[in-house]
C-alpha cells in the first residue's frame, strides 16, 4: 500500500504545476497514461517536477545510449535496488521499445551472473587490478 496517495487527475487538475507536469509528460509519451510514481509525486509538485526534468533529460533527451540499452540498464539497476515497481514499469518501458523474449532472457542471465560475481568478489575482498584504475 502507498504511504501517500496517488492523485486523480482532477485533484492533479487543481494545481497548475502539478497539471503542467502531467502535460509534459502525457506530450512526452505520447500518451494519455501517467503511472502510479508520477501519481504520487503529484503530492509534491516541486519535487514531481524536478523528478520528471531529470528522467526525461536521462531517459529520453539525446545521448550515446540507445533508449533501448538505457532501459535495460534500469532493468538491471532496479534489479539490484529490489525495487519492483521500476522492474515492472522499465521492463514494460524496454518491451515497448523494442525488447524481445531472447534479450530479455539473456538481460536476466547478465542480472543473475552480476548479482552472483559481485558478492563472491566482495565476500573474499578482492583488490581491483591496477590496469582497471584510472590513473590520470
Amino acid at each position: 500500500m502507498a504511504t501517500v496517495r496517488l492523485l486523480s487527475d482532477d485533484e492533479v487538475a487543481a494545481n497548475p504545476a502539478a497539471k503542467a507536469v502531467f502535460d509534459d509528460i502525457r506530450a512526452t509519451r505520447k500518451s494519455d497514461f501517467v503511472n502510479n510514481f508520477w501519481r504520487g509525486l503529484a503530492n509534491d509538485p516541486v519535487l514531481l517536477k524536478r523528478t520528471w526534468e531529470e528522467v526525461k533529460a536521462v531517459m529520453v533527451g539525446e545521448g550515446a545510449l540507445d533508449p533501448l540499452t538505457r532501459e535495460l540498464i534500469y532493468i538491471a539497476v532496479s534489479s539490484a535496488n529490489s525495487c519492483q515497481y521500476c522492474v515492472h514499469s522499465h521492463t514494460a518501458a524496454a518491451r515497448a521499445k523494442g525488447m524481445d523474449d531472447a534479450q530479455y532472457g539473456e538481460l536476466l542471465a547478465i542480472i543473475g551472473l552480476a548479482g552472483k560475481t559481485n558478492h563472491l568478489v566482495t565476500a573474499m575482498q578482492i583488490p581491483a587490478d591496477p590496469e582497471f584504475l584510472v590513473t590520470s
